[in-house]
């Protein structure tokens, strides 16, 4: 069953829903190394394209690694809605300390809310995706761009490099240049931000891109407390069947005899 689906930037076009022959792609350990399970899997259910939005695309086929995150994230929901339908069920463990209780939840995935890229935003994209901001502390102007799909194969690698400076190696990606900075300094400026700076400049991130909001607030059974959580976007999202069966494996062993 196919559908036709508008992604928060405008790309608009037909989609189904995951065949037998995907799983190949979700198993595929290679591609998930190298982060192309996202690409591969939005290509296979992408059946036509009806409306490039902001893209510029060649010969009028999607070119994932040119899309934006929150369009990419956005197809994907759809493809899971469509193959599965759009109840999501999974399992976090309850946030107080004291508790850990498992907390088992439910949501429509079609209710999530998606925030559309803007017609600034659109511009800024289209002439060479460049944003410009005034940081709060620093006074200095900062131009930064929007991730998109080759950004998402390459982040993961930069994080694992540095894994102690997650943050500034997101910063200093996504940082085209700083006004009265030279390029050779952009990384130590970073890292010498207050955090108010950083966090005002992650808020704009988010502010001028387009997306799925993802933050869900659940209640633990337990102890009643009400905590945020980020939706799982695990194996067990395109292959639920098989989580439910490895969770059921979980417990049987978990079991006192």
């Amino acid at each position: 069953m196919a559908d036709t689906i508008s992604c928060p930037s405008g790309l608009t076009g037909r989609i189904r829903g995951m065949k037998v022959r995907e799983e190949r792609i979700l198993a595929d350990r290679k591609l998930a190394k190298s982060g192309g399970q996202v690409d591969e899997l939005l290509s296979a259910c992408w059946e036509e394209l009806l409306e490039a939005g902001p893209y510029a695309f060649a010969a009028g086929k999607v070119d994932w690694g040119q899309v934006l995150q929150g369009d990419r994230f956005f197809a994907l929901l759809q493809v899971r809605v469509l193959t599965y339908g759009p109840e999501y069920v999974f399992a976090v463990p309850c946030q107080a300390a004291s508790c850990r209780a498992r907390i088992d939840w439910e949501l429509d995935l079609t209710q999530l809310p998606v925030r559309a890229l803007s017609d600034a935003s659109r511009v800024a994209f289209t002439a060479g995706n460049r944003f410009e901001t005034t940081l709060p502390d620093a006074g200095k102007r900062v131009r930064f761009r929007l991730l998109t799909g080759e950004d998402e194969r390459r982040l993961p690698q930069l994080q694992r490099a540095a894994p102690e400076k997650m943050l500034s190696s997101v910063l200093a990606y996504r940082v085209l240049d700083v006004d009265g900075v030279d390029a050779r300094d952009k990384r130590r400026f970073l890292e010498d931000l207050t955090l108010r700076d950083a966090d005002y400049l992650v808020d704009e991130f988010d502010r001028v891109d387009c997306g799925v909001d993802t933050t869900l607030e659940v209640e633990c059974p337990e102890c009643f407390m009400r905590q945020e959580v980020e939706l799982p976007f695990d194996r067990g999202f395109f292959l639920p069947g098989q989580a439910r069966t490895a969770r059921r494996r979980e417990r049987s062993t978990s079991s006192p005899a």
